[in-house]
């Protein structure tokens, strides 16, 4: 039986309807893969951080101490004073670091170039449809 002209218009609505829910599923299930990599991702980088900044806090206390009782008698001040200096330069320079490294942008990069493609894709159809 042949289906009429509006019968195939309401069928090829319907499969662009259904290629449309499909490709945004998809886009959706790579948007959801990836937050969850990056959760992941962030809780085992501030578990680390911790830990690190906890054993660079004792190593640097027993440093400090260290310097200060080697120059007790004769440059207590002076140690205490560049002990405190280099503490709050190297404080200063991993703040800079730490400031850079938020302001890079990596939250859904994969989800947000596949939707920059499949809207280029788009594009070069209705031009090719355009210029026929």
């Amino acid at each position: 039986m042949a289906l009429g002209p509006s019968q195939r218009v309401i069928q090829a609505a319907r499969r662009a309807l259904g290629t449309l829910v499909a490709n945004g599923e998809t886009r959706l299930r790579l948007a959801v893969l990836e937050l969850e990599e990056e959760r992941a991702r962030l809780l085992t980088l501030l578990l680390l951080a911790g830990a690190s900044l906890l054993l660079f806090m004792l190593a640097t206390a027993t440093f400090t101490a260290l310097v200060i009782a080697v120059f007790w008698d004769s440059y207590r001040l002076l140690a205490i004073g560049g002990c405190a200096a280099v503490l709050m330069l190297a404080s200063v320079v991993l703040a800079l670091v730490a400031i850079r490294q938020a302001r890079r942008h990596t939250l859904l990069k994969d989800t947000l170039d596949q939707l920059a493609t499949d809207r280029a894709l788009l594009e070069q159809d209705r031009h090719a449809r355009q210029s026929r």
